[in-house]
């Protein structure tokens, strides 16, 4: 549990001592956090950080009754009143909005209608490439504002990883107009692809390599839609989290905008399809995989290629929540550590189950979210229980987010609108993940290179004949 281990020892290093009463809170905020909750709390718990407590969190919320934690679906959103409740239970107090343990987050879900969307790549022979929605193509719309968006017949190009970074003198665009262009990009960054650790930070991937960053920047450039290119080893996922993630139902933030500034049409295409694509054009994908690694690349037009779209899709205006919690420090309560995690998963499958009872493992329509993220919520609480059974010196904040599935949404909106003003907080943890594979020597640390924690953690893992890995 390499993400889970590392929070758990850098949150050891910041407790000394016994809770005094200032993080009591009174019995009708611990019955107002429990209100109606559809799962009970555990029974008893232990301060000291033991797998039997993480076991029955994890248990608890990644069963079928939370329906997969869905953002904006009242059984998603009941797991979030269970954690709630359970800060309130183990002593935390409210820091939300209200006196309360919730930060309201206003959201939208968008859903595609694939039987009336489409989105079509011809190759220069005038045939259309085939492109079957999860199969080979995931494809949607940031646009909030509409329920019907076409367009026809643009023109394709390939711009590398698809990134814009000055510091490293790096321009995949390279300054050309993509207005009323399709773009189709690589996944991850040059650093990755070159192993480089003096560029894009090497196998560490950066926020240039993310998906969320390739269809903003793609967006700044002017592009109609944008187009990912997936592979496994680069993306860190197999093409199944890629077609359940962008598939049904996608959650996004309320935008001033109505989504305005985004590319019409977003999407991933899977690895033999661009082949084919690029192939048509007469070009060769892994030959321009290899110019991509230079900063000298420049835009790769696919002549003959022609790209066009229509999505029809439904809105829906919901609400989703942040759940947040604080410890009061004694030395210097002002100063906070904030330890993160996400509670949302995927929800459910929006297809029909098929086959007869028991037949097949994928009637299961519940996206469980056991590992992704009952484990860090689980060690957020885990770790909040140990907290507050000490004497803290700084204060402690604890901030379950909502809407990370959908990119990272939750966390953007808390950094947008903070319950702390961000000057008072010293330090953050992140918990995603805890991989279920037993005890390791190393511990991986993502972002490596980014605090000054990391020198405490490698003082503790050379205690316990451990080393870090970027």
């Amino acid at each position: 549990m390499k993400r889970l281990l590392i929070s758990v020892s850098i949150a050891a290093l910041s407790a000394c001592g016994a809770q005094d009463n200032s993080n009591d809170i009174e019995p009708d905020t611990v019955s107002a956090a429990e209100t109606e909750l559809l799962l009970p709390l555990p029974d008893q718990t232990s301060p000291a950080i033991v797998s039997e407590d993480l076991a029955i969190r994890i248990k608890t919320l990644a069963d079928d009754t939370f329906e997969g934690r869905g953002p904006g679906t009242e059984a998603g959103e009941a797991s979030a009143d269970w954690i709630a409740a359970e800060m309130a239970r183990i002593g935390l107090s409210p820091a939300g909005e209200d006196e309360t343990f919730f930060q309201t987050v206003k959201m939208v879900n968008q859903t595609v209608d694939t039987e009336n969307s489409h989105f079509q790549l011809t190759k220069p022979d005038g045939t259309a490439l085939p492109l079957t929605p999860k199969e080979n193509v995931v494809f949607w719309t940031k646009h909030q504002d509409k329920n019907e968006l076409s367009f026809d017949a643009t023109d394709v190009v390939f711009v590398g990883y698809g990134s814009v970074a000055p510091e490293y003198e790096w321009d995949d665009y390279a300054g050309e107009d993509f207005s009323g262009k399709t773009v189709i990009m690589l996944v991850n960054d040059p650093g990755f692809a070159t192993g480089d650790p003096e560029l894009f930070k090497g196998k560490a991937m950066t926020y240039y390599g993310r998906w969320t960053y390739k269809f903003e920047e793609a967006a700044r450039q002017g592009a109609t839609a944008a187009i990912i290119i997936h592979e496994t080893e680069p993306a860190s996922y197999g093409w199944d989290v890629v077609s359940n993630s962008w598939s049904g139902a996608q959650s996004d933030l309320v935008r001033s905008d109505g989504g305005a500034d985004r590319a019409m049409l977003e999407g991933w295409i899977t690895r033999d399809t661009a082949e084919e694509l690029f192939a048509s054009a007469g070009l060769d994908l892994e030959a321009l995989k290899q110019q991509a690694k230079s900063n000298s690349f420049t835009p790769v037009p696919l002549e003959g290629v022609k790209a066009s779209g229509k999505i029809s899709q439904s809105i829906d205006q919901l609400e989703s929540r942040n759940v947040v919690g604080k410890l009061t420090g004694k030395v210097t309560p002002d100063e906070y550590v904030l330890y993160t995690a996400h509670w949302d998963h995927l929800g459910k499958k929006s297809e029909e189950k098929t086959g007869a009872p028991g037949e097949d493992f994928y009637q299961d329509q519940i996206f469980n979210g056991a590992v992704d993220n009952a484990t860090g919520s689980a060690a957020l609480l885990e770790i909040a229980e140990a907290m507050a059974a000490d004497d803290l010196e700084r204060s402690a904040l604890f901030l379950s987010v909502t809407l990370e599935e959908s990119g990272l949404l939750g966390s953007a909106f808390y950094a947008e609108n903070p319950l702390i003003p961000h000057s008072q907080v010293v330090a953050g943890i992140n918990m995603d993940g805890a991989l279920p594979i037993g005890r390791t020597k190393d511990m991986v640390v993502v972002g490596y290179g980014a605090s000054e924690l990391e020198d405490i953690l490698r003082d503790v893992l050379v205690e316990q004949d451990r080393v870090i890995k970027p």
